[in-house]
């Protein structure tokens, strides 16, 4: 009697396993890149207060934002969800002194000649 082992059994096994993996590390970046996405938004909006506020470019901005991570030692993000959060509520306790700071600091320079 002839036992006939099909070899195809255990390639097909590990290619299965290789696409279940594949398929987990293809949803991570997705996770990934959709939180990036959304702080990317926050950071851009928390700009677009800075700017309303320091009438500077988004450069200084950016500076800004950064120069009161730095300062505070509270990260990028979060400093961009409380300047937002100020924005609409007028509260900003944790880091207002920065960012009148910041704010002072990277202000535009006062033209004279007008």
């Amino acid at each position: 009697m002839t036992v006939h082992v099909d070899e195809s059994e255990p390639a097909q096994d590990a290619l299965e396993k290789r696409a279940g993996e594949r398929v987990e590390e293809l949803q991570d970046e997705n996770a990934q890149l959709q939180e990036a996405m959304r702080s990317h938004a926050v950071v851009g909006q928390a700009i677009g207060v800075i700017l309303a506020v320091g009438h500077g470019t988004p450069d200084q901005g950016w500076d800004v934002l950064r120069g009161i991570s730095r300062a505070t030692n509270i990260k990028l993000r979060h400093v961009s969800e409380l300047i937002i959060e100020w924005a609409r509520t007028g509260q900003c306790a944790d880091i207002r002194t920065e960012l009148d700071q910041q704010l002072r600091q990277h202000a535009p320079p006062v033209r004279t000649d007008a």
